[in-house]
C-alpha cells in the first residue's frame, strides 16, 4: 500500500530549505489564495462634499477587482462575453501538477499529493489510470509508442504506463526530483531534474532503456522543457532564470537570460517563437516583502504543459487608493523591478520582448494561442486566464471557478486548462458563452445612503441589477438582486437604503450583436452625519493668531460642481502666532465624516453663568483670538459650534459642539507698593521692602533694577512667586554716595506688568 501524505512528510522535510519553500505547498495555503488579490477602491467623483456621490467604474483597473463569470475584460476596460469555458472532469484531488494529450484525444492529468494519474477521454469521461508510490506526478509526456511517461517527485522516477494502466519504472536517476519531460524527434525521452540540474536522454533501444547524461548544468533545477523544430531541447532553469538551447549532442547555448530567477514554463508557437514564463524571488520566496510565497513545478512538452504552483498569503491585501492602483496599472510591462512574474517572447532570430508582467499576480502556465498569434497565461489571480497579443495587449479572457490555472494542454485547435484547488479539467472553446455575468466590487458608502440612478454605455442585450446590505460582504442578510435595469441612459436604483451596494451586469448575444459595456456610473447620497469638534486648545494669554496667506482655490472649480481636491491637494497653511498683550486665542480640531465644508461659531460665558454669548459666527478658520480686556477679568468657558450648512440643503444641516475647560482672563496689572522706610547700612547696602497684590490673578515673577540698570529676578520672602500677594525684602548694594533709585517690576500670570520705585540716599 502506498504511504500516505503524513507518512511521507519526514521525507519532504529532509529536503534542503530552498526546495521546501519553493517546491512544496501546505494545504492551508491554497485556501488563502484568493486573499492575495489586492482589494481595490473604485473611482469617485463628488459633485460637492455634501452632494451626491457618483461611483464611476470606467477603467480596466477598476473592473479587475470584480468577479466575472463568462465575461472578458479588455485592455481598454470594456466588458464582453468570454469564450465558452466548461468543466470536463473533476479529479477530486487538490492539485493538478502536469498534463498531456495523446493522438486519440485522451488528456492525462498528474496530481498531488496522492500521486495519481487520471485519463480523460474525448467524451469527457475520466478515470484513475495509475496510482504512483510518490507524492506528486510532476511531469507527463506521451511517447511515440502511445505509452504515457510520468515523472514523479520526490525520490524522482520516470514510469512507463500502458493504456491498460500497467506501469514499470522506466528510469530511476539518483536525482531527487523529476521536474520536466520532453519527447525528442527520434522517440527518446529527455528528462530534466533537480536538485542537481541535470538533463538526461533515455531511449528504448532493446529490452532495457539506454540512459545517457546529456548535460550537467550549473543550475539547481531544470524546471521546463520543450523541443524546437530543429530537434533541439529548450530548457528553463532555476535559479539562474536561463533558457538553454541544447543540441542532440549535448552542446548548450544560452538562448535567453531572464532578469527573474526561474523560467517556470515554456511554450513553442507555430512561427518558431518561444514564450517563456519567468518567476521572481517575490513569487518563489517566503521571505519576499509581500506576504505571498509561491511553490512552482512546471514542464512544457510536445503534448502539453506541466505546471504546479501554490500561493501562501498571510492576510488579505490592504485596500489601496485609486491613484496608486492606476499608477500600478500604467506601469510599463518592461519595468520588471518588483515584478512577481513575466512572460517573454523570444523570436526565432533570438530577439526578446516582455509581453506581460505583474507586480501582484503570479502566473502559473503559458500556452501559445492555437487560433492566431499571442499567448494564453494562467494565473493564481482568481484562477484567471489572460490572452496576450504579441504586441503586449492583454485581455482578461475569463475567470474560472477555481483558485488557479496550473497547466494548459493544446491539442490542435482545442485548448484544455487544468486547475488546482480543486484539481479539475476545463475546455476552452472557440465559441462564445451563451450568457455572462459580471459582479462589481462592493461599494462602501460609509453611511446608510439613498440611491439615485444607474447608467452605462454599451451595446447589445445588457441588463444591470443591484443589491444592497449593511455587512461588508454580501450574505443572506443582503437584499435580493433587483429587477433588471434595461435603459442605459439611466434608471432609478430600487434596492433598499443601506451602507453597501453592488451591481451586476448580465450580457447575452442577441440579433447578431455582441453585447458590450464600457462604463457604469451609479449615484448615491450618504446620510448626513453631524460634524464633531474633537478638541479645543486655549493658548497662553498674550499669544494672538493671524491668518496666513492661503493659496486661493479657483472659484470656477466649485461653481462647476467638482470637488477641488480632484484638481490638486489643497494645502492649508497654519495661522501665524504673534504677541498681543491680553489676547486669548483658541484653536480647535473638527471633522465631518461626510467631508462637508464647515462653518464655526464661537461663544463664551462666565463660570457660574448658564447662558452662552456669541463672540463670532460664520468662521471658516479653525481658530479665533479675542482681546481679554473686552471680556473683563474672570474665569470663562468657550464653546465652538461646527455646522455643515454650506454643503447641505436648507433644513438638512447638522451641528456639533464642544466646550473648553475654564480659562482665567486677567487684564488688570498687579499693584506694587513700597513698604516702610528704606534703610542703608554702614556697608553701603540698602534694605527695602515691597508688596505686590494681584486682585484677579497670581503673581508670576518680579524683577529689580538699581539706578535704571539691568533687571534682575528676585524671589519673594516665601521663596516662590505663586500667590495673589507676595512680599519682597531686598538687600541691594549701592555704588557711591548720593541718591539712588530702586525699581521693582511685577508680572502676573496673564502677562500684565506693573512697577513701583523708591529713592534712597547713601
Amino acid at each position: 500500500m502506498k504511504a500516505g501524505v503524513n507518512e511521507r512528510r519526514p521525507d519532504i522535510e529532509s529536503k534542503p530549505s530552498y526546495l521546501m519553500t519553493n517546491r512544496r505547498m501546505p494545504l492551508r495555503t491554497l485556501r488563502l489564495l484568493l486573499l492575495s488579490t489586492a482589494i481595490v477602491i473604485l473611482g469617485v467623483v463628488k459633485t460637492r462634499a455634501g452632494g451626491p456621490v457618483v461611483w464611476e467604474t470606467d477603467s480596466r483597473a477598476q473592473l479587475m477587482s470584480g468577479e466575472s463569470h463568462g465575461v472578458s475584460v479588455t485592455d481598454t476596460g470594456a466588458l464582453m462575453l468570454a469564450p465558452k469555458f466548461t468543466q470536463v472532469f473533476d479529479t477530486e484531488q487538490a492539485y493538478v501538477w502536469s498534463s498531456a494529450a495523446d493522438a486519440s484525444g485522451n488528456v492525462y492529468l498528474g496530481t498531488g499529493h496522492d500521486g495519481r494519474i487520471f485519463r480523460v477521454g474525448a467524451d469527457g469521461r475520466g478515470a484513475l489510470l495509475y496510482d504512483a508510490a510518490e507524492l506528486d506526478v510532476t511531469a507527463l509526456v506521451v511517447g511515440r509508442d502511445g505509452a504515457l511517461y510520468a515523472g514523479t517527485s520526490p525520490d524522482g522516477k520516470v514510469y512507463r504506463i500502458t493504456s491498460d494502466g500497467k506501469a514499470e519504472v522506466y528510469f530511476d536517476p539518483p536525482d531527487k526530483y523529476i521536474w520536466s519531460l520532453a519527447l525528442l524527434p527520434d522517440g527518446a525521452l529527455a528528462v530534466g531534474t533537480g536538485d542537481t540540474g541535470k538533463l538526461y536522454r533515455v531511449s528504448a533501444a532493446g529490452a532495457k532503456p539506454e540512459t545517457a547524461l546529456l548535460i550537467d548544468t550549473n543550475e539547481t533545477h531544470i524546471i521546463s522543457l520543450t523541443v524546437d523544430g530543429q530537434g533541439n531541447l529548450l530548457a528553463g532553469t532555476d535559479p539562474g532564470g536561463l533558457v538553454l538551447r541544447v543540441s542532440p549532442q549535448g552542446k548548450a547555448f544560452a538562448l535567453f537570460d531572464s532578469p527573474l530567477r526561474e523560467v517556470h514554463a515554456l511554450s513553442l508557437a507555430a512561427d518558431g517563437s518561444l514564450y517563456a514564463l519567468a518567476l521572481s524571488d517575490a513569487a518563489t520566496s517566503p521571505r519576499a516583502a509581500a506576504t505571498t510565497s509561491t511553490t512552482t513545478v512546471s514542464s512544457s512538452t510536445s503534448g502539453g504543459t506541466v505546471t504546479g504552483t501554490v500561493t501562501t498569503d498571510d492576510g488579505a491585501a490592504q485596500a489601496v487608493a485609486l491613484a496608486a492602483q492606476q499608477q500600478a496599472a500604467a506601469r510599463s510591462r518592461n519595468e520588471l523591478n518588483g515584478a512577481r512574474s513575466a512572460v517573454f517572447r523570444i523570436a526565432p532570430d533570438g530577439g526578446s520582448d516582455v509581453l506581460w508582467s505583474s507586480q501582484t499576480v503570479t502566473a502559473f502556465s503559458v500556452a501559445a494561442a492555437p487560433r492566431g498569434g499571442g499567448v494564453l497565461v494562467g494565473t493564481s489571480d482568481k484562477g484567471r486566464i489572460y490572452s496576450v497579443t504579441d504586441d503586449g495587449r492583454d485581455t482578461l479572457l475569463l475567470q474560472s471557478s477555481e483558485d488557479q490555472i496550473s497547466s494548459f494542454v493544446v491539442r490542435g485547435s482545442d485548448v484544455f486548462a487544468a486547475s488546482s484547488n480543486q484539481g479539475k479539467l476545463f475546455r476552452l472553446g472557440a465559441e462564445q458563452s451563451a450568457e455572462g455575468t459580471y459582479e462589481s466590487p462592493v461599494r462602501d458608502a460609509k453611511f446608510v445612503a439613498s440611491w439615485g440612478r444607474v447608467w452605462w454605455r454599451g451595446r447589445g442585450q445588457v441588463e444591470l441589477q443591484t443589491r444592497t446590505g449593511n455587512t461588508e460582504r454580501p450574505d443572506m442578510t443582503w437584499s435580493d438582486w433587483s429587477a433588471p435595469y434595461r435603459d442605459p441612459s439611466g434608471a432609478g436604483v430600487t434596492s433598499p437604503r443601506a451602507r453597501f451596494i453592488q451591481w451586476r451586469a448580465v450580457l447575452r448575444p442577441a440579433g447578431g450583436t455582441d453585447p458590450r459595456i464600457e462604463y457604469v456610473n451609479l449615484s448615491y447620497l450618504p446620510r448626513n452625519v453631524a460634524p464633531e469638534v474633537l478638541q479645543i486648545q486655549v493658548l497662553p494669554v498674550g499669544i494672538a493668531l493671524q491668518s496666513a496667506v492661503q493659496v486661493q482655490v479657483d472659484p470656477n472649480i466649485e461653481a462647476s460642481g467638482l470637488d477641488p481636491s480632484l484638481i490638486g491637494p489643497q494645502v492649508q497653511i497654519p495661522p501665524r502666532r504673534t504677541f498681543l498683550r491680553g489676547a486669548v486665542s483658541l484653536q480647535w480640531q473638527a471633522e465631518d465624516r461626510n467631508g462637508d465644508q464647515l462653518l464655526y461659531s464661537v461663544y463664551y460665558r462666565s463660570v457660574g453663568e448658564t447662558t452662552f454669548h456669541l463672540l463670532k459666527e460664520n468662521l471658516r478658520d479653525n481658530f479665533f483670538s479675542v482681546d481679554g480686556a473686552a471680556l473683563g477679568d474672570g474665569s470663562y468657558v468657550f464653546k465652538v459650534v461646527a455646522s455643515d450648512a454650506p454643503e447641505n440643503s436648507l433644513g438638512q444641516a447638522l451641528t456639533g459642539e464642544r466646550v473648553s475647560e475654564p480659562v482665567d482672563v486677567d487684564s488688570t496689572p498687579p499693584v506694587v507698593r513700597a513698604e516702610g522706610q528704606p534703610q542703608v547700612g554702614a556697608d553701603g547696602r540698602a534694605r527695602v521692602r515691597f508688596t505686590v497684590d494681584d486682585g484677579s490673578g497670581r503673581v508670576r515673577r518680579a524683577d529689580v533694577s538699581v539706578d535704571s540698570g539691568e533687571w534682575r529676578t528676585v524671589f519673594p520672602e516665601d521663596g516662590i512667586a505663586d500667590g495673589p500677594r507676595e512680599s519682597y525684602a531686598l538687600e541691594l548694594p549701592l555704588e557711591g554716595a548720593g541718591e539712588h533709585t530702586i525699581s521693582l517690576r511685577a508680572i502676573d500670570g496673564s502677562g500684565n506688568v506693573s512697577s513701583a520705585r523708591i529713592v534712597v540716599r547713601r
